[in-house]
């Protein structure tokens, strides 16, 4: 049976996403657009104004009066347990006798309409007793103040070596956090069934999630909690385990008064519950040689936790396992910290780590280069991955099908790098207010689930009589496309065009267990299982066509919405209908695990990644010496994606992960005042990228030619996350507009975010060093 035919119209071409129309014209419906079914109730919470304290009091009653105010809840009136740790227990959905931080969660009121909601919930009397809080990292760090115990990737004997280094540097940097930012904020709609079921719509990245925390709080099975997605307004992340507030909440409230409740946020509520990306202070000591070739490196990479465990194992190991980037360490110590703070619990974010890690990374390859008075681009090329000697990561496993070298060498030439290189120094050579600054970096970035227990995933297929396909998995869709690739799998294996193919939303009640959309991951793993799925069907179908074509099974080929074998053929709808008179099932689930990987979390040793996506950017700035004020001018990109199910989409996702880093690294500036308060929660204070704000000139090329291991999609690589990191050229091209002002051999200092008011100090620190 011909099943691989060479024509794969669906797959390796650009389509349109399943929604932009609908995302143009404002026909994509979300959870608040959904009509409000008869008697539904809205939410409004009561948080804490104390970033640590005791509970003495909640009083409820005058909020209880108010005409229209169904319920107020505190700890006590949650039916199960009080506790959705994602990872370690320990994490009330509603503060239990301690609040942790200024926003934290402690009761909630449910009431006919939004506006009753929050006027009763800010005539709820909250009395406590202050405490001391932890809200600075480095404070955190000093006291050792940890919500988990340290962690450390080993290899080799570095300290050693460091001794024996003929250069030793260190340095530090310091890289911020990041609010999500998701165009639709956090909400969703619980509605109860009968036998104590409950049904909620939940703009969550992790639907399985959700469905067991809401089960937990509300003291029911899982089979008693169906979770429903059909697309979030953005997630990044910031759905994953944060979701589970906003639905728990409406669950608990929709079971106690008995019914349907929506919870959803306002932009300042949103920024101010729930978490943000890990802020970092990374610190590196490391010996080289006079080349500027390490030697041995001892990395210590403090996390920001906030508050609770949340999500930060994960975090931190994926910072851990990134903080080589494309760079072998003959010898190698990185320690993760789990710094408590009385913040906000931080959580998931794109990059999930990794680019803190490549941040710690590029940061000291760039001191390297600066202190040695050595060009950055060249201590970047000699410290590469290599062959065999110079190919094992920190967590040993081999670095393999590395392309990053041809890669470089592919994008300087198309970029002019060389003599922009030159054009840049002989512009700063003028000693101007305005300076330039040019810089590459890569991206090395592991595919997969850090735990290899999340990389699985499942898929459920419906072959209708008239040819039309119902597709569901476990993948959920919130602007990246997936739901698009996935169906362009299906399509390709059957040989149909797109528009035959009807993603549905994801449900707990059609595919159980279920990871993430996360860890770029989401067509990696669902578009498998929906292959795998698809594959059996077709292949049933195959002997239903072999028989009615009179052929053998082996000749027949589905493509181009036809069946075929030799000269004879049949449209896929007639043949399906013949499947269904012949009681063959054109149903089937799929069920798709990760291969090769393994990871064990007590020695930090193994294969936790199937593959590596790579990437590089070039990017020019200016900034104004005068002011800090800064302008991106160019960036040119080249990322591999291995052969691209979606040109189209592929690129989408490139542009948009470069201009978030590049926001991250340049302007998102999270801000809290010494009580604890996040000063910046609204689109007022917080600035994230507009379009003035993209390079004036962005190329963005996908790396030809280069199709992935053969047990991949279709051959494809994932693309959600390794673009973002891309940004972190902006920041090295700022760090290079700076130095033009200083002596040689100053490297400087430059936090991230690299927000105006930090580069103009750089750059008068880098003046003084002229001057001496």
């Amino acid at each position: 049976m011909k099943l691989d035919t060479p024509a794969r119209a669906a797959v390796h071409h650009p389509h349109a996403h399943d929604s932009a129309l609908k995302h143009a014209t404002g026909g994509a419906r979300y959870i608040d657009d959904m009509a409000e079914p008869r008697g539904c109730l809205h939410t409004a919470l009561v948080t804490s104004r104390w970033a640590h304290a005791r509970i003495t009091g909640v009083d409820a009653s005058k909020a209880l009066e108010l005409p229209g105010v169904h319920a107020v809840v505190t700890a006590a009136d949650i039916p199960g347990e009080n506790d959705i740790g994602a990872i370690v227990p320990g994490e009330p959905l509603l503060a239990d006798g301690v609040v942790e931080y200024v926003g934290h969660p402690v009761a909630a009121v449910a009431a006919r309409d939004l506006e009753t909601a929050r006027r009763a919930a800010a005539l709820v009397a909250v009395e406590a007793e202050p405490l001391t809080p932890v809200l600075d990292l480095r404070e955190a760090m000093a006291r050792e103040h940890y919500v988990l115990p340290p962690s450390e990737f080993l290899r080799g004997k570095p300290g050693p070596a460091l001794a024996a280094a003929p250069h030793r540097i260190r340095g530090e940097v310091m890289v911020g956090g990041q609010d999500h930012f998701y165009l639709e904020t956090q909400a969703a709609l619980a509605l109860p069934q009968e036998d104590r079921d409950m049904l909620v719509h939940s703009g969550t990245q992790h639907p399985t999630e959700v469905q067991h925390l809401v089960a937990r709080l509300l003291g029911v099975d899982m089979n008693a909690v169906t979770v429903e997605v059909r697309r979030m307004g953005g997630g990044f992340g910031g759905k994953e385990s944060q979701a589970t507030i906003i639905a728990g909440i409406a669950a608990v409230l929709a079971r106690v008064t008995g019914r349907p409740v929506k919870c959803r946020l306002d932009r300042d509520t949103d920024m101010m519950v729930t978490g943000k990306r890990h802020d970092f202070l990374l610190r590196w000591d490391v010996g080289v040689d006079d080349d500027g070739r390490v030697q041995a490196v001892e990395m210590t990479l403090a996390a920001r936790c906030g508050w609770s465990v949340d999500l930060s194992p994960g975090v931190v190991s994926r910072a851990l396992s990134h903080a080589d980037n494309a760079y072998f360490y003959p010898h190698v110590k990185l320690t993760g910290l789990f710094c408590k703070t009385n913040t906000q619990s931080n959580t998931a974010f794109r990059g999930f780590g990794g680019p803190q890690g490549m941040m710690a990374a590029e940061a000291m390859m760039d001191q390297i280069a600066r202190t040695l008075s050595l060009d950055p681009l060249e201590v970047r090329r000699r410290n590469f991955y290599g062959p065999e000697g110079r190919n094992l990561t920190p967590y040993h496993q081999p670095v393999e099908h590395f392309r990053l070298p041809a890669m470089l060498e592919e994008l300087l030439a198309s970029s002019d790098y060389a003599a922009r290189r030159k054009a840049v120094d002989a512009f700063n050579a003028k000693r101007g207010v305005l300076r330039k600054g040019l810089a590459v970096s890569p991206v090395k970035f592991g595919v997969s689930f850090n735990k290899p227990e999340m990389n699985q995933a499942g898929a459920l297929l419906h072959v209708y009589t008239d040819g039309s396909v119902s597709l569901n998995h476990g993948g959920t869709e919130m602007g990246q496309g997936l739901f698009t690739k996935v169906a362009q799998v299906v399509a390709a294996v059957f040989g149909l065009d797109l528009d035959r193919i009807k993603p549905t939303a994801t449900t707990t009640g059609k595919v159980p267990n279920t990871s993430p959309t996360a860890a770029s991951s989401g067509t990696d793993l669902n578009g498998m299982a929906a292959k795998i799925a698809a594959e059996t069907i077709r292949d049933r179908m195959a002997d239903v066509a072999a028989e009615h074509l009179g052929a053998e099974k082996s000749a027949v080929v589905f493509e181009r919405n036809m069946v075929r074998a030799g000269n004879k053929s049949i449209p896929f709808g007639e043949l399906a209908e013949l499947c269904h008179v012949a009681r063959v099932s054109l149903s089937s689930t799929g069920f798709y695990r990760t291969p090769k990987i393994h990871f064990d979390r007590t020695t930090n040793r193994g294969r936790p990644f199937f593959y590596f996506a790579h990437g590089l950017a070039v990017s020019e700035v200016a900034i104004d010496t005068l002011t800090g004020e800064w302008k991106p001018l160019r960036t040119d990109i080249l990322h591999d994606v291995g052969a691209s199910l979606n040109p189209a989409v592929d690129k989408g996702q490139i542009e948009g992960g470069f201009v978030q880093g590049l926001g991250w690294l340049t302007m998102e500036e999270l801000v809290w005042d010494k009580d604890g308060v996040l000063k910046t929660h609204a689109p007022s204070t917080y600035k994230i990228p507009t379009a003035r704000d993209v390079p004036r000139d962005l190329r963005v090329e996908l790396l030809a030619d280069a199709p992935n291991e053969e047990a991949t999609v279709f051959r494809s690589k994932a693309v959600g996350e390794p673009p973002f990191m891309l940004a972190i050229s902006v920041w090295l091209a700022l760090r290079d507009a700076v130095a033009s002002c200083a002596a040689p051999g100053h490297v400087p200092k430059l936090d991230a975010p690299a927000t105006p008011e930090r580069i103009l100090m750089s750059v008068q620190a880098a003046k003084e060093t002229a001057s001496a």
